[in-house]
């Protein structure tokens, strides 16, 4: 259904320092990245090269505000095992994202539906979720 999403961050290096460690933990490498608009500054990750399915930006624009994360939104990374939504969790609050629900099976959601849910340094909530039973 989706081609890619976009978040925008407040400070690109501080992002791409989280995203880089944490989103290879799935798999997913910065595959693109937009260094010469001349307005802002982007990193797209995903699994093939040319391929960015997830793109974080940023204004060049000293004066502009610092975006602020929609209420309500959220953006779900798939897992191949729980191992990875582990590792996602661990690597994440390492590299300073918050917890906002800690890894484990949400029987709520389906019975082998195990995720973990953080917030990005830039308020952004994420989720590294896996479908497969253990």
């Amino acid at each position: 259904m989706l081609d890619h999403i976009s978040l925008a961050v407040a400070d690109f290096e501080r992002a791409t320092a989280f995203y880089d460690p944490v989103l290879a933990t799935l798999g997913h490498k910065r595959v693109m990245e937009i260094g010469d608009a001349p307005d802002f500054i982007a990193a797209g990750y995903g699994a093939a090269e040319h391929e960015p399915a997830f793109w974080i930006g940023a204004s060049r624009e000293p004066a502009a505000p610092a975006p602020r994360a929609p209420e309500g939104q959220h953006v779900a990374f798939a897992a191949a095992d729980r191992g990875m939504v582990d590792a996602f969790y661990r690597v994440a609050l390492e590299a300073g994202g918050t917890d906002n629900g800690p890894r484990g099976i949400r029987a709520h959601y389906r019975p082998d539906y195990y995720a973990c849910f953080l917030i990005d340094p830039d308020g952004h909530h994420i989720e590294a979720v896996c479908h497969q039973t253990a």
